[in-house]
């Protein structure tokens, strides 16, 4: 199992406290691999970037304006986390009460 978040998100941490056999990826540091990225947004389209996040609100309305896939290049940060890969190829987006059912 891959997780890919930020090591300083709460979400990521709560995520990797209940979860056993998985490699942690820091967005920022280590990228999300081009055919997850493109599996992912492909699953939950617009949905993986957070439109909610510190990072989103300070972009300038050009980097909005942005395909997902470019903006999440730029600015990994804006990634909703975190993005769960289990080792079936199965792809979950954030730590909600569907994903927690799934994985615990």
């Amino acid at each position: 199992m891959r997780i890919f978040g930020l090591k300083n998100c709460d979400t990521c941490r709560k995520a990797v406290k209940l979860l056993d056999g998985y490699r942690f990826f820091d967005v920022r540091i280590d990228l999300i691999p081009d055919q997850i990225l493109d599996a992912a947004l492909q699953e939950f389209g617009d949905d993986l970037v957070n439109k909610k996040s510190t990072t989103w609100r300070n972009l300038s309305p050009d980097e909005r304006a942005m395909p997902p896939r470019d903006l999440l290049r730029l600015h990994p940060a804006v990634m909703k986390r975190p993005l769960i890969e289990t080792q079936e190829q199965k792809l979950y987006l954030s730590w909600s009460a569907k994903t927690q059912a799934a994985l615990l």
